[in-house]
């Protein structure tokens, strides 16, 4: 069931309506949370009821694992491990046993080798790389301490499954969703009325801008061959665009829907694309999975403490060193689970090592920038000045940018033929600039970005509407930069605010009709 869906929009207020029952007239915290159990598992059974088992196995095993480490603490570190081999086992089984078997055959007939391995002919489980990681951190927080383990079966399953982020995040902290679980909620109207403008806004995001600029996106990088450079800069800046309409949106819906059933959930997005580096851009971008890979991979996995012991065998300058190279070492390792983690796929592996490279030359070059900076006058009193701030945004936009190449490309392949034409851009752009003479400006536009039905199913009227919901959505970005967007909104007229209100339901509503809500969330394939 999708969020962008009739059905959902159906379902949502039934489970409203029996979240009300069970929470205001039965007044039995139990009964409500094993109602909200029931429908979260059935949300999740409308993909395939078939892979429901997998989910259970999960918060089985992890459940489990919580009482035995605190029953056997002597243990809990065997414990442990068994709960994430247990975990890891069916994820890569599910998501990266084909790539496994695939990289190992092409090897193997590389060097004339016979053997090889089979294929798995299931399909990649909805949403298994968002629950598994939530469980295992509820597993590791446990084994630390941080929090105790849950003793009710139906408060942790329900922990896990939560319908709203279930399929696609945020990936919730044990110690900020655990403690709802075991609350009741009242109706408040101000919450309630928050939560469905959020939501509201999440499906403006997803159903008229991301799905509005996916049909060009789609027709150049189906046919990176023959796309011209300007095509392919263009779908790569549409992209960037849609990727955060779709995700972000998904996450302000599962927010926004969680909200009116009384649960706060953590912050996924905040403003990405305003941000002066890369490092500040994955501080705002998925919130949720970068915080989790510092938390429970970078700290848990023991690289901090690593580079701790081996630091302590040295002294001076051969200590900073060496802990630098180990620190880098580490930050590269994290990067590149972080590219495995968004797909079983070689330009999944090169993106999160694109990504480890940025931010480790940011991190090391860092002091010498803000020499340069101070010495040019750009910088004053560790205060980047006004006007630099915004080259910056713009110089980490276009980082940004290169690196969905890989993320949106099919291939390693298509990655290096999109690359090269990006290359080759400025003498593209000049020489369409000439021909503009002798064919006119509207028809050599025409032809450097493809703007043809049958080229890359974009008119021109298209791509000047895609342009304009691109510009709506990066102004309400930079308005609401600082402040709630929907605290802003508040302070307009009500009739503006109403108008607002009935004219986003009735977009949003005509486009459900219109789609018959089948258009996938892009996160759901990780």
């Amino acid at each position: 069931m999708l969020f962008n869906s009739v059905a959902y929009w159906v379902f949502f207020p039934l489970v409203c309506l029996g979240y009300a029952v069970c929470s205001s007239l039965i007044k039995r915290n139990s009964v409500t949370r094993l109602f909200l159990l029931a429908v979260s598992l059935f949300f999740y059974a409308c993909w395939n009821p078939a892979y429901l088992p997998l989910i259970l196995i999960s918060v089985c095993i992890t459940y489990a694992a919580g009482l035995a480490m605190e029953a056997c603490p002597e243990r809990r570190r065997l414990v442990l491990v068994l709960s994430l081999a247990g975990n890891l086992a069916i994820l890569f089984f599910f998501k990266y046993y084909n790539w496994f078997a695939l990289s190992v055959n092409a090897v193997s007939s590389r060097f004339g080798g016979g053997a090889q391995l089979g294929l798995s002919s299931f399909a990649l489980p909805v949403g298994i790389s968002f629950y598994t990681f939530q469980a295992l951190g509820y597993s590791v927080d446990v084994y630390r301490g941080t929090v105790r383990a849950e003793r009710n079966f139906i408060t942790y399953a329900l922990f896990v499954t939560f319908f709203p982020q279930l399929v696609a995040g945020p990936i919730e902290r044990t110690e900020n969703l655990l403690p709802q679980v075991t609350c009741d909620y009242g109706f408040d109207y101000g919450r309630v009325t928050g939560g469905l403008k959020l939501a509201a806004w999440g499906m403006f995001m997803k159903v008229i801008i991301a799905d509005s600029l996916a049909p060009y996106v789609n027709g150049i990088y189906g046919n990176i061959g023959g796309a011209t450079a300007c095509s392919v800069a263009l779908a790569t800046f549409f992209f960037a665009v849609q990727v955060y309409a779709d995700f972000a949106g998904y996450s302000n819906i599962a927010i926004g829907c969680a909200e009116v059933l009384g649960f706060r959930l953590m912050k996924n997005f905040d403003h990405p694309y305003f941000a002066a580096s890369v490092p500040e851009f994955w501080r705002r971008w998925h919130i949720s999975l970068g915080s989790w890979f510092r938390d429970y991979l970078y700290y848990s996995v023991g690289f901090a403490s690593w580079n701790r012991k081996l630091c302590s065998l040295f002294c001076g300058k051969k200590r900073r060193a060496l802990a630098k190279a180990t620190g880098y070492v580490a930050l590269a390792c994290v990067w590149l689970a972080t590219g495995l983690w968004h797909g079983a796929a070689w330009h999944f592996v090169a993106w999160g090592a694109l990504y480890g490279l940025y931010i480790i030359v940011s991190i090391s070059t860092e002091k010498a920038r803000s020499r340069l900076r101070t010495r040019l006058g750009l910088e004053k009193d560790g205060q980047v000045v006004w006007g630099w701030q915004y080259v910056q945004v713009l110089m980490t936009f276009a980082l940004v940018n290169i690196g969905y190449v890989f993320f949106r490309a099919d291939t390693m392949a298509d990655a290096g033929r999109a690359l090269v034409k990006l290359c080759l851009l400025p003498a593209e752009l000049a020489a369409g600039i000439a021909a503009a003479g002798k064919t006119g400006p509207a028809a050599a536009v025409r032809e450097l970005f493809m703007l043809h039905e049958g080229v890359s199913g974009f008119g021109f009227k298209l791509a000047l509407r895609a342009l304009l919901l691109c510009a709506l959505l990066f102004t309400a970005s930079f308005v609401s930069r600082k402040e709630d967007g929907r605290k802003l909104f508040a302070r307009l007229p009500a009739v503006v605010r109403w108008v607002c209100y009935y004219g986003l339901v009735f977009v949003i509503a005509l486009s459900l009709l219109m789609t018959h809500g089948d258009v996938q969330f892009i996160y759901f394939q990780f």
